[in-house]
C-alpha cells in the first residue's frame, strides 16, 4: 500500500490499475490474491456448448468453498444437481442427466475443474500455459483484464485453451471459459463473489440418497 497526502490528509492507495500492467504482473497479483482466500461464497451462471451436437446447456446455482479441498456446488437450475468435494472424494450427483446414480471419484479422477473452480487457473500458470492479453473487458458491470491461456505442449490438462477475466480492482477471477480437446466449451460467470465468507460445514457432506446407485469409475473394468 502507498499513501498520498492531499491537503494534509493521508489517502491510502490500493492496487494499481491492472489495465496498465503487464500480463506477468496481472497473473502475479491474481495468484497473490487467491492465496489470501481461505473460503468463498458465490453465485454463478454457466453455459456448456457442444459443437458436435450443436447443443447449448445453460445452468445456474451457487457454491461454497473451503480451501484447500472442500467444495459444494448446488444447482438451482437444473434444481437438485450437486457436486460435492468432501476432502476425500468428489461426488457428482447430476440427476438431470444421469438419474438414479451418483458418481464417486478420487480427487485425481475428478480434476481441478470439479474441485477448485477458480484456483485451477492460478496453479503455476506460467509453467502450464502460454498467455495472451485480450485487453480490458467489462463483466457484470466490472472492468476486467481478459487473458487467454493455451496449454503448453506435453502438459496434461483437462482443457486445451481457456480465457479468464480478472477484476482490475481486486484481482479476482470474475469469469472463465474452457475448451477441451473435443471442442466442448464451458463458460462460467460469477454473479456474486465473496472471499473469506462464512461457509456451512454441512454443505461439504454428501449422503447417498436411498435407492441411488454409486458408480466408481476407478473400479470399473
Amino acid at each position: 500500500m502507498r499513501k498520498l497526502v492531499i491537503a494534509g490528509v493521508a489517502v491510502v492507495l490500493g492496487l494499481e490499475n491492472l489495465g496498465a500492467q503487464s500480463v506477468d504482473r496481472v497473473i502475479e497479483r491474481a495468484i497473490a490474491q487467491w492465496a489470501s482466500v481461505k473460503t468463498v461464497r458465490a453465485t454463478f451462471e454457466q453455459t456448456i456448448v457442444n459443437p458436435i451436437t450443436g447443443s447449448s446447456m445453460p445452468s445456474k446455482g451457487s457454491f461454497q468453498q473451503r480451501r484447500p479441498d472442500k467444495l459444494a456446488v448446488l444447482f438451482s437450475d437444473p434444481a437438485g444437481d450437486r457436486i460435492i468435494a468432501d476432502g476425500k472424494f468428489v461426488w457428482l450427483f447430476l440427476q438431470s442427466s444421469t438419474p438414479g446414480q451418483v458418481v464417486k471419484m478420487t480427487y485425481a479422477e475428478a480434476g481441478a475443474s470439479n474441485t477448485d473452480l477458480i484456483g485451477q487457473f492460478l496453479d503455476t500458470p506460467r509453467a502450464k500455459y502460454d498467455l495472451v492479453d485480450n485487453g480490458i473487458e467489462t463483466v457484470g458491470g466490472r472492468p476486467t483484464r481478459s487473458l487467454t491461456l493455451t496449454a503448453k505442449a506435453g502438459v496434461a490438462l483437462p482443457f486445451t485453451k481457456s480465457r479468464v477475466w480478472i477484476d482490475t480492482t481486486d484481482s479476482m477471477i470474475r469469469q472463465f471459459e474452457s475448451t477441451d480437446a473435443s471442442g466442448l466449451t464451458r463458460k462460467v460467470r460469477l454473479l456474486t463473489l465473496t472471499p473469506n465468507a462464512g461457509v456451512d460445514s454441512s454443505a461439504f457432506v454428501f449422503s447417498v440418497p436411498k435407492g441411488v446407485r454409486v458408480v466408481e469409475p476407478g473400479r470399473q473394468r
